[in-house]
């Protein structure tokens, strides 16, 4: 069962979308310094886990995978398909269980001051039979001893009862069963399942997820960049604002450009695919993509259509000749025979294939251009038949 999350919105809501999920303990004020900053250029949405700030809390027990789908129906709600998400501690948990089962979902990722696994998990536990059996005010103050450095909890006793304050207005029971899903959790395995590009902050002081642990994600990510601030312990998005908000900002800049790049060679690539193969073969090849095959149609409308055929070099006969010589000469009948029933949809010259066809036999064996004189002739009856048909129709 999933739950409605509380949430705040701030920004313009056709900028970026930036999911900010927040620490045990919090809500979505945790983020304030980052919302001011961000929301000057991005649809920010300041999010309270279940149990946490305005959102409800059911009875426990709580795993990950129950705090991720809240979110995902969360984003349905807001009718956001991708977005950028930033997680912090318990928030960075729920954005590794996005990006790994729902890597559609996330367009970027950013992790503070987390882990792939809180272990040992007994302390986990008792912390939540703690909380049960005393209330959230029993462990508020330890808890923020861990958020900040003593060098900035002394400096500023303001900020300190402030965030103490904010753990104590946590559901008992909300805090609770989040302590056990940190208990239970082990995402490791599922960090190579990550595509998304992912920045990785720790903080040179935090106790509760020490830099090596943050290491280990950034490691298991493919791709993924590691920042370690300092000073800094665990609330890190707080006592370095500033820098953990200019790595947000450039991590998402930098996606952005990787994108428009990508959106601009998928426009071409669809304009060029639908010239070369024909529209109606497109739209039934688009139509029937899954959310396992859009990838891959991505990918071949990005680079095969969107780079190499829209390439000045080669006219596209040229090239559509050349495709047929290669799928005859590697025996790729399927590829093969829709490249033959595209050029001649297009008004190729049978004459053209057939010289084609006899130039590869020469250079790439006799059965595979048979097969593809076969594909042609086979071809050439059906285009015929449909000019018979629409003759008959007009008539």
């Amino acid at each position: 069962m999933t739950v409605r999350l509380h949430h705040e919105t701030h920004g313009d809501p056709a900028a970026p979308p930036i999911v900010l999920l927040g620490s045990l303990g919090s809500n979505a004020h945790m983020w304030d310094p980052q919302i001011s900053a961000l929301s000057s250029r991005a649809h920010v949405i300041a999010v309270d886990h279940r149990g946490h700030g305005g959102s409800p809390a059911p009875a426990g027990p709580y795993t990950v995978s129950d705090l991720g789908g809240d979110m995902l129906a969360t984003l349905d709600t807001l009718g956001l398909d991708e977005v950028h998400v930033v997680g912090l501690s318990l928030g960075g948990a729920v954005g590794q269980w996005l990006a790994a089962h729902h890597p559609l979902r996330v367009r970027a990722l950013t992790l503070l001051c987390t882990s792939a696994r809180f272990t040992p998990a007994q302390p986990w536990l008792d912390r939540a039979a703690t909380v049960r059996g005393g209330g959230i005010a029993t462990v508020a103050n330890s808890v923020v001893e861990r958020w900040f450095t003593p060098e900035l909890a002394q400096r500023d006793s303001q900020l300190v009862a402030h965030h103490v304050d904010m753990v104590r207005g946590t559901n008992d029971e909300g805090y609770a069963a989040c302590c056990e899903a940190l208990a239970r959790w082990d995402g490791r395995a599922d960090l190579s399942r990550i595509v998304a590009p992912t920045l990785v902050i720790a903080a040179e002081q935090d106790g509760a997820t020490p830099v090596p642990e943050l290491r280990a994600i950034a490691d298991g990510i493919a791709g993924a960049e590691l920042h370690i601030l300092s000073p800094g312990a665990h609330l890190a998005s707080v006592e370095q604002a500033g820098a953990v908000t200019q790595l947000i900002e450039r991590h998402i800049a930098a996606v952005g450009s990787v994108e428009m790049s990508r959106r601009v060679l998928r426009d071409v690539g669809s304009t060029v695919r639908r010239s070369v193969l024909g529209a109606p073969h497109v739209e039934r090849t688009t139509a029937g993509s899954t959310p396992f095959t859009e990838p891959f149609q991505d990918f071949i409308t990005r680079t095969a259509w969107g780079d190499i055929w829209a390439r000045d070099g080669l006219d596209h006969t040229t090239r559509r000749l050349l495709t047929m010589a290669i799928l005859t000469a590697v025996g790729n009948e399927h590829e093969l025979d829709m490249h033959i029933r595209a050029a001649l949809r297009a008004g190729t010259a049978p004459e053209l294939l057939m010289e084609v066809f006899l130039h590869t036999a020469v250079y790439a064996g006799v059965p595979n251009s048979n097969r593809a004189f076969a594909l042609g002739k086979e071809a050439l009856a059906d285009l015929a038949s449909e000019t018979r048909g629409a003759s008959e129709r007009d008539g």
